[in-house]
């Protein structure tokens, strides 16, 4: 064995069974990285310079990409944004084939209180928007939980939170999109203005066009959250605590489900009363991990608590759900949450640029992110299923509403109807699963189950499967309307794992 060959194996059993030692590194670098992108977020919206700026910018976008259209090249496009730098765990290997168009629009651009609406460039995040909106009284309806999810990824992916039943999903929340097109002409679209488009764009992933700015309605928020905790000793009895919560009126639901049978169901409700129940900020850098403080009430019984409103938004940002306790598995220890609590979550992004092959390989042959979409209706019979598949726990359930628009998703009553979003992160362990073969019945049972499955993560369908399971009318005419075939690929050459990564 040659030096080189005994130093790449020395790595690669380090990067394997000691990777928190590279983590340890990487905190700091995240935390550099997130006060620098605070500062400069707080003092451009101080200075109001986005919005002067923003028509510069999306200048900038048309320009390359008629520039991409007078070189008549077949090459499609797609954003220079390395794939390392998304939330999602797919390598973006499709962009080193296409011709990449620099977008750099970060910015908070206007908060409408008139209107309601804040209007923000696609690189916004969901920790920007709360730090901006929360000062002045006002939140998103729907704001999913990692500070590091970005504008753009929700609307062009989806977007999904515990107020989700009242409101839907992220892209039922936006008012208004705005787009370079193929020719490089911008247009603004809306449920009045150029509807088609504007249906077809969520869940597009950036094949119809360049988002460059995005209007979403805001509500009036208050400082606390009051959470009750509903623990069930039954998978039965949860299920049956869950749907009666979503149903009396609550603004936020979920269940986290800790076994076969044990879970608990947390409702909350916006108060401007700290002191109506125990103050617990969990966000706070020493507090555990809030699944670990979750499942505490299956022995403790029932429970209420105060929490701030933005410790209640990000409560699974720092243990990234439960994600983290893979990488740092003492990461929940008091002595490790007192030393270096401050310093979590290591950023996702740098984590994916850390990974080498190996890891990579382990994670895909090992490892399961995925979120199923399925009717209310339908939700025990899909837990049994999926415990059967890859028995990983806990296993996060979202009700969310699913109106009858036009686009890719739609319930199939032809009228509104409760889904269930069934989170499942981390490391099967059962003795059955093959990544492939086991995401495959995955797919089959939520296509035969009339759901629908998020495509962040890895997909093995065919595009005949893909387009059984999504409406795909709108999109095709909207493609073929604006000219997006020779511009970009289709939606499914961009999520499905074999297409995109050839």
């Amino acid at each position: 064995m040659t030096v080189t060959t005994w130093l790449e194996a020395l790595t690669e059993h380090v990067m394997i069974h000691y990777r928190w030692v590279f983590v340890m590194f990487l905190l700091p670098a995240s935390l550099l990285y997130d006060l620098l992108f605070y500062l400069r977020s707080k003092i451009i919206f101080k200075l109001n310079s986005a919005p002067g700026d923003h028509l510069n910018k999306v200048a900038t976008v048309q320009r390359q990409v008629r520039a991409w259209r007078d070189a008549n090249t077949t090459i499609p496009m797609c954003t220079a944004r390395p794939g390392w730098q998304t939330i999602s765990p797919q390598n973006m290997n499709y962009k080193k084939r296409m011709h990449q168009i620099e977008i750099q629009l970060v910015d908070v651009l206007e908060v409408d209180v008139d209107r309601r609406t804040v209007r923000c460039q696609p690189l916004v995040t969901m920790g920007q928007l709360t730090q901006t909106l929360q000062p002045l009284g006002w939140t998103l309806p729907i704001l999913p939980e990692l500070d590091d999810l970005t504008v753009g990824g929700l609307v062009m992916g989806t977007g999904i939170e515990t107020s989700s039943h009242i409101y839907g999903l992220f892209q039922h929340i936006c008012k208004k999109y705005e787009l370079v097109l193929p020719d490089g002409s911008l247009t603004t679209c809306s449920d009045q203005d150029n509807p088609d488009l504007f249906y077809a764009v969520p869940w597009s992933y950036g094949t119809l066009g360049f988002l460059v700015s995005v209007e979403i309605s805001i509500i009036p928020s208050k400082p606390f959250i009051k959470v009750d905790y509903l623990p069930a000793k039954t998978r039965r009895d949860a299920l049956q605590i869950f749907e009666a919560e979503v149903n009396r009126g609550n603004e936020f639901v979920e269940c986290l489900l800790f076994n076969e049978e044990e879970a608990v169901v947390m409702t909350g409700n916006m108060t401007d009363d700290a002191t109506c129940a125990e103050w617990n900020p969990i966000g706070v850098w020493y507090k555990p991990w809030f699944f670990k403080h979750v499942q505490t009430f299956l022995t403790k019984g029932k429970g209420t608590e105060i929490i701030p409103i933005r410790n209640y938004y990000h409560r699974h940002s720092r243990s990234i759900f439960w994600e983290l306790q893979d990488i740092i598995p003492f990461g929940n220890n008091l002595m490790f949450r007192l030393l270096f609590g401050w310093l979590v979550p290591p950023k996702v992004s740098l984590l994916k640029l850390t990974q080498g092959k190996t890891i990579k390989k382990l994670y895909e042959e090992h490892h399961m992110i995925q979120d199923m979409l399925v009717p209310m209706k339908n939700l025990e019979t899909s837990l049994e299923f999926i415990e059967s598949e890859v028995r990983i726990f806990p296993v996060w359930l979202c009700p969310f509403k699913l109106p009858d628009n036009p686009g890719m998703l739609r319930p199939n009553s032809q009228e509104e109807e409760m889904y269930v979003d069934i989170g499942i992160y981390g490391v099967p362990t059962t003795t059955t699963f093959h990544t492939r073969a086991t995401s495959r019945r995955i797919e089959r049972f939520v296509a035969e189950h009339r759901g629908y499955q998020m495509l962040y993560a890895d997909s093995y369908m065919t595009r005949e499967e893909f387009e059984e399971m999504f409406h795909l009318e709108l999109y095709d005419r909207v493609r073929a309307k604006y000219g997006c075939a020779s511009a970009f690929p289709h939606v499914y050459d961009k999520i499905n794992k074999s297409a995109r990564s050839e």
